[in-house]
């Protein structure tokens, strides 16, 4: 029982393995937990700003399925901040205003409110186009802008592990180094040196596997945003063109 209770616990050991760490381990190791910290507040924050855009997409796009008009949204001043549908959205309503005001209706939004009631103005061939290429470009914007940071998460997930074995192999040559010098091969005197090189390798892949984990679920996440701006713009589209495009 008594041994029982004097056996060293694994964090304890962890700290030894630190102390008995040459600078570059310990600098590795510093390395390592300050891209550990990093990893984990780009997934947190990332994760968050997801969640809420999943939410308020799914809002969005609830209520705008539910409207007879395309604009109707827009013209009652509704809001989704944190949807990248709505940005999209918003910035192809403003399009159409910008389209239309340069024919009979130089007000835009006295416009807007009259296309709730009926059609009204036309839209040409070749203003529809740039209607939809402007929907495309902001599709494409969004996603870069939700794709933000994740460059840094992907170099987590794949540098940690090999800076972890760097570490591990400097580590491993400076204990043989130090054999030679002294003449032996006692275990007990190579045992700190050999324990202390490996635990860069212990926080590599303690760094690496959250953040391969992290980076799956959010690109994961961004990648079904994208799939839904891509239909909402051929949505938005198709509603536009029913209500203002008459071949």
């Amino acid at each position: 029982m008594d041994s029982m209770l004097l056996t060293p616990l694994p964090v304890a050991d962890v700290f030894y393995a630190f102390r008995e760490s040459t600078l570059a381990g310990k600098a590795i190791v510093a390395l390592l937990f300050a891209g550990s910290i990093l990893a984990w507040s780009i997934m947190v924050t990332k994760g968050m700003e997801l969640s809420r855009a999943m939410r308020e997409s799914a809002r969005f796009l609830d209520l705008f399925r539910k409207e007879s008009h395309p604009v109707s949204l827009y013209v009652k001043k509704k809001v989704f901040a944190n949807s990248p549908l709505f940005t999209i959205y918003e910035m192809g309503c403003l399009a159409i205003g910008r389209e239309l005001e340069r024919g009979e209706f130089p007000d835009r939004d006295e416009l807007l409110h009259h296309g709730m009631g009926a059609p009204v103005g036309q839209l040409s061939r070749l203003q529809m186009e740039a209607i939809r290429n402007l929907a495309e470009r902001n599709v494409a914007s969004q996603a870069l802008q939700m794709e933000n940071n994740m460059g840094v998460l992907a170099t987590a997930v794949t540098s940690a592990p090999f800076l972890g074995l760097l570490g591990t192999v400097w580590g491993v040559m400076d204990g043989f180094a130090g054999m030679a010098e002294q003449g032996s091969a006692n275990l007990s005197a190579v045992a700190p040196g050999i324990s202390a090189a490996l635990l860069t390798t212990v926080v590599g892949l303690l760094v690496a596997l959250p953040s391969a984990i992290g980076y799956n679920l959010l690109t994961n996440k961004i990648r079904v945003l994208t799939v839904q701006m891509d239909n909402f713009a051929q949505e938005f589209d198709s509603e536009v063109r029913r209500i203002y495009f008459k071949d």
